[in-house]
C-alpha cells in the first residue's frame, strides 16, 4: 500500500468537535505537524472530514 504524508495547514480553532477528534486520531495536534499513514479506507474517510485543514501528499 502507498504511504500518505499528512500535514495540518490550518488551525483547529473553530472546527467542530468531530473534526477535532479526527485530527487527534490522525495524530495531528499542532499547526505544520506532519504524520505518515498507510493509505486505507479508514484514513481516507477521516481525511475527507478534515480536508480543508490538511494537505495530503504521497510519501516517498
Amino acid at each position: 500500500m502507498a504511504k500518505l504524508k499528512i500535514t495540518q495547514v490550518r488551525s483547529r480553532i473553530g472546527a467542530t468537535e468531530r473534526q477535532k477528534r479526527n485530527l487527534d486520531a490522525l495524530g495531528l495536534h499542532k499547526m505544520n505537524q506532519t504524520v505518515e499513514h498507510e493509505d486505507s479506507a479508514i484514513i481516507m474517510g477521516m481525511l475527507e472530514k478534515v480536508k480543508h485543514l490538511v494537505r495530503v501528499e504521497a510519501a516517498k
